[in-house]
């Protein structure tokens, strides 16, 4: 099945969508989704979106509080480019229906929407919709995207590869650029062809490498892994954040307790009800997720305990409930009352501060792929990510590669024709168990090793295992028919390695790397950049 589009954008989050919606006035636009349209990481995100929305903050202090909790890897042109566009963004989400919560009176300058202050900020700028953000984003950008005739959305499809000149019929009339995707239809169990003029990855990050993560089952690196292989550069993959609150219960072990409810009074507690934070950092619950999420590790490990304890019941029953109603009721079903009982929580990977590199127009070093959102790598985030600039940056990211797309569109030549998926040599796996083992392998040895406080030792072990793994995935892959769980085992082997290879390259402790053996922050931050068929360097002075 061959299918031929102006743009085709892998992924159905925030930024793909924001994307979809300013191109589709202008050209025919398909968005592909491994999963439901809103099986991503958007629709989770609880806490709510950064911006400089009311008269007594401002955008450089929203800037320092970014560079501060960036341990000084983040490109401050970078970040005042995302922080400057804050608002208008905010503005365009209110235009399309999204109901964010109201303040219960008016700010200074007429703004009356509720803020509220997260971890690294400042000022109260976080506007949000109760403790569903994402949920409320998702759901009108879903509801935008079905209205529009140029659109196509395609549920259930799975990208495998980028489509180089290296797959084309007629290579010689062609520059080095994408021309679209290989695509798995997981529900017909068929390859299809997408071509484009332009191609926009917009997939989501890889927390599903660990054993543990509040991320969906879709997070497992896809356009990372599928940049890299096509020939982009990637950059700071060690820079992984696991976020200090995830619900510690057998039957919720993805679920997030959003860094909002500490931001409004709740206090970590051991299991002897005494408070820890203020003997690590004097922010005390409102220091970065890097400190409180290695405090937490810390505690754990200190004292043996399983998990810690986050507790809001100083606060009034009727303001928890207001303002947390999704954990609340969440919490509830599990028999905890978050407004009488502690929550028990431990630290699970949650963001990809790292990614595919982009410039400020979302653009690769492949011509015409772009990456945006938490695939892709801007200079905002830098060694750590500060609460509730990510969906800022999907919606800013998503607007700057559309607005490239129309601007080089004239340019554009139609789509190449690509050679067929050839199947000729592979049969159908009779060995699906060599997957599922592999799959459990790598995520354990990624938490094990990989974590939040890291040795040279345990990366040594885990790029060993690394090394076996890719061998052997690579071999079944070149055996058998795909399906989802090889091409995510596939993607997620080789965003492994990425990881532990940048690991290995940072001989300090920075932000959300932390290695025992280096437990000192260099004078010169500089970014770990990894070029595909190449060497690693250390080569941005940030």
């Amino acid at each position: 099945m061959r299918r031929t589009y102006d743009v085709v954008i892998v992924g159905s989050g925030a930024a793909g969508l924001t994307a979809a919606l300013k191109l589709a006035p202008h050209m025919r636009v398909a968005v592909l989704s491994k999963g439901e349209m809103a099986a991503g990481s958007t629709r989770w995100a609880q806490g709510g979106i950064a911006a400089v929305l009311e008269a007594t903050d401002s955008i450089q202090s929203h800037i320092d509080d970014t560079l501060i909790a960036g341990a000084g890897l983040c490109h401050e042109d970078a970040v005042r480019y995302v922080v400057e566009r804050g608002r208008e963004a905010i503005e365009k989400l209110i235009n399309l229906g999204v109901e964010f919560d109201k303040a219960d009176t008016r700010h200074e300058d007429g703004y009356d929407y509720h803020l509220t202050r997260e971890g690294g900020h400042s000022h109260r700028r976080i506007i949000h919709a109760a403790d569903a953000t994402g949920r409320a984003v998702q759901k009108t950008l879903n509801e935008q995207v079905m209205h529009e005739p140029n659109i196509d959305v395609y549920e259930n499809h799975m990208a495998i590869d980028i489509i180089t000149n290296r797959h084309l019929k007629n290579k010689a009339a062609y520059t080095d650029q994408a021309h679209g995707v290989y695509v798995l239809n997981l529900d017909k169990g068929q390859v299809e062809t997408f071509s484009a003029r332009a191609t926009i990855l917009a997939t989501g990050g890889a927390s599903r490498v660990y054993l543990y993560s509040s991320n969906p089952d879709a997070s497992t690196g896809d356009g990372i892994a599928m940049a890299w292989r096509a020939g982009c550069r990637v950059t700071n993959m060690e820079f992984n954040q696991f976020h200090p609150t995830c619900l510690y219960h057998p039957d919720a072990k993805t679920f997030l307790i959003t860094e909002a409810m500490r931001g409004e009074g709740a206090v970590l507690r051991g299991k002897d009800g005494k408070r820890f934070m203020p003997g690590y950092d004097k922010r005390e619950e409102l220091a970065p997720r890097d400190i409180v999420a290695r405090a937490i590790d810390s505690e754990m490990k200190r004292t043996g305990q399983d998990c810690v304890y986050l507790d809001i019941t100083h606060k009034d029953a009727d303001f928890v409930i207001s303002h947390f109603p999704t954990i609340y009721r969440h919490c509830l079903t599990l028999g905890i009352d978050i407004t009488k009982d502690m929550i028990p929580v431990v630290p699970a990977a949650h963001y990809t501060c790292g990614g595919v590199d982009v410039d400020f127009s979302a653009r690769t070093g492949l011509d015409r792929l772009y990456a945006v959102g938490e695939c892709a790598h801007t200079g905002l985030h830098g060694a750590n990510r500060m609460a509730s600039n990510s969906l800022l940056e999907c919606l800013v990211t998503g607007n700057a590669a559309a607005d490239d797309i129309l601007a080089r569109l004239d340019d554009m030549i139609g789509p190449a024709t690509a050679r067929d998926w050839d199947e000729s040599q592979v049969t159908d796996s009779d060995e699906e168990v060599v997957v599922t083992h592999n799959w459990k392998e790598l995520r354990r040895f990624m938490w094990d090793y990989v974590g939040i406080v890291r040795t040279d030792k345990r990366l040594a072990r885990a790029k060993h295992r690394i090394d076996l793994l890719q061998s052997e995935i690579l071999e079944y892959y070149g055996n058998f028919r795909v399906t989802a769980d090889l091409l995510e085992l596939r993607n997620l082997v080789t965003v492994a390695d990425l990881i532990v290879r940048s690991a290995q390259m940072r001989k300090e402790s920075r932000g959300l790397h932390y290695t025992a053996d280096y437990p000192e922050t260099a004078e010169v931050a500089r970014d770990t950049t990894l070029i595909p068929f190449g060497r690693a360097v250390s080569d941005r002075v940030a």
